[in-house]
C-alpha cells in the first residue's frame, strides 16, 4: 500500500514525541545536579547514557524490523519507553536515574523503525520528501523537547517532565495501534542470520560506509553542542535558568524545518551534493560559536546554522542509504544510525571533558575538527568514485 499524506503526518507526530524522550534530560542537568548534590558535569552523564542506550537499541532492535511485523514491534517498544520514563521519574538515586536514562534511550529507537517503514511504503519519486517530513518531526521533537522540558522542569521540577512524557507515549501507543499500516517483513531467517547479514551489507555497500562515517562526526558535533550549551548558558555572562535555556531549542527547530526541502531537492538531484554543503555549514557554525558565544543573537544564528548543516547531511545520507536495498532498509538504517548515535554519545562525553579542561573554546575547536574530518571523508570518497568511474 502507498502512504497517504495523513499517514505521513501521523508518523511525523509519533516520531517527534518519542524521540523527545532522549533529550528531555539536557535542560534539566542543573536541576538534577542540585537534587542529588553532584556537579552539573556529572549530572550531564544522563545525556550520554541516554544516547548510548539509543545506539544499543538501534543495533539490536531496529534490524528486527526486517524480520517482524513492524507495527507490532513499534507498539511493544513504545510500551517499554513508557515504563523506562516512569523509572526515571521515580528514581531515588542518581545511579538508578542513569540506568533509567539508558533504558529510555534503548526504547526510544522507535523513530528509526518508523523511518524505514515510511520509506518502504512511499513511492520512489516521493521517498526523499516523505523521509524529509518525518525527519522534520524527529528533529522538531528533539529540539522543541528542550523548550518543553526546560519550562516544565523550572515550574514543576524535573521529575514531572518524565511523568508527562510517559503519559504522552502511552497515548501514542494507541495512535500507532489504530492508525499505522501493517507491514510484513522481507527477511526469511533467524535473528542470528539477520544480525550476521549486517556485516555483509557494510562490506557490500560503499555508500553505507561513507554515509555512516560522515554521520559519526556530524553527530559528535550535535551531541557535544547540545549537552554543553546548557553549561555555557547557566554560567556568565548569561546565568540563564532551565526554562530560558530550553527556549534555545526553538532556534534549532527553525533549522530543522529545512529537512523537507532538502529531501525534496534530493529527489530531483544527487543528494550527496547536499552532504558537502552541510559539512561546510557545520564548520561555519563552529566559527560563530567560537568568536561570538557571548553575543546572544549571533549565538542563536549559530544554532540555526548548526541544525541546517546537520539536516543537510543527515537527511541526504538517509535518502541515499534507503535507496540501496529495499529489502534491508531496517538493517541499513541500523548501521547508519548506530554509528550516528555512538558519535552523539561520544561527542557528549568528550564535550564534558573539554568543558572541564579548557571551557567552551576547546569544544568549538574540537567540533570544527570533527566537521573537517567528515569533509575529508567526503572528499576522499568522491575522489575514489571519480577514479572508479573514469
Amino acid at each position: 500500500m502507498q502512504l497517504k499524506k495523513s499517514d505521513t503526518l501521523i508518523m511525523a507526530v509519533a516520531t517527534a514525541f518519542i524521540v523527545a524522550n532522549i533529550y528531555y534530560c539536557q535542560p534539566l542537568i542543573v536541576l538534577i545536579a542540585d537534587e542529588f548534590h553532584i556537579s552539573p558535569a556529572v549530572a550531564g552523564r544522563t545525556s550520554y547514557f541516554t544516547q548510548a542506550g539509543y545506539a544499543v537499541g538501534l543495533l539490536f532492535l531496529v534490524p528486527l524490523g526486517d524480520m517482524l511485523e513492524r507495527r507490532k514491534q513499534i507498539v511493544f517498544t513504545t510500551i517499554l519507553a513508557v515504563l523506562s520514563l516512569l523509572m526515571a521519574a521515580s528514581a531515588k538515586s542518581f545511579a538508578v536515574l542513569q540506568a533509567a536514562c539508558f533504558l529510555i534511550g534503548f526504547a526510544s529507537c522507535v523513530p528509526q523503525l518508523i523511518l524505514p517503514l515510511s520509506a518502504h511504503l512511499s513511492a520512489p519519486k516521493q521517498r526523499g520528501k516523505v523521509v524529509g517530513i518525518i525527519m522534520s518531526g524527529l528533529l522538531i521533537g528533539i529540539l522543541a523537547s528542550r523548550t518543553l522540558s526546560g519550562f516544565i522542569g523550572d515550574l514543576c521540577g524535573w521529575r514531572s517532565v518524565f511523568y508527562i512524557a510517559a503519559v504522552i507515549c502511552l497515548a501514542i501507543v494507541f495512535l500507532i495501534q489504530f492508525r499505522f499500516p501493517q507491514s510484513m517483513p522481507n527477511f526469511d531467517g533467524n535473528y542470528k542470520k539477520l544480525m550476521g547479514s549486517i556485516t555483509s551489507l557494510v562490506k557490500q555497500e560503499h555508500v553505507l560506509r561513507e554515509a555512516s562515517a560522515i554521520n559519526f562526526f556530524v553527530f559528535m558535533i550535535f551531541g557535544s553542542f547540545w549537552t554543553n550549551m546548557v553549561l555555557l548558558l547557566a554560567n556568565p555572562p548569561y546565568h540563564f535558568e532551565s526554562d530560558q535555556i530550553g527556549l534555545f531549542g526553538l532556534a534549532g527547530a527553525a533549522g530543522a524545518l529545512t529537512a523537507p526541502l532538502i529531501g525534496k531537492l534530493g529527489d530531483k538531484a544527487n543528494p550527496r551534493i547536499a552532504v558537502g554543503y552541510g559539512l561546510a555549514i557545520l564548520f561555519l557554525a563552529q566559527v560563530v560559536f567560537y568568536f561570538f558565544s557571548a553575543h546572544l543573537f549571533a549565538f542563536i544564528a549559530g544554532i540555526i546554522l548548526l541544525e541546517m548543516g546537520q539536516q543537510a547531511v543527515h537527511v541526504s545520507n538517509q535518502t541515499r542509504v534507503y535507496a540501496l536495498n529495499p529489502a534491508a532498509r531496517n538493517r541499513l538504517n541500523t548501521v547508519l544510525m548506530t554509528m550516528s548515535f555512538i558519535g552523539a554519545a561520544l561527542g557528549s562525553a568528550l564535550g564534558l571533558w573539554f568543558w572541564d579542561w579548557q571551557g567552551w573554546g576547546a569544544i568549538c575547536i574540537a567540533s570544527a575538527t570533527m566537521a573537517l574530518c567528515g569533509f575529508l571523508i567526503y572528499l576522499l570518497t568522491y575522489k575514489k568514485e571519480r577514479i572508479a568511474n573514469s
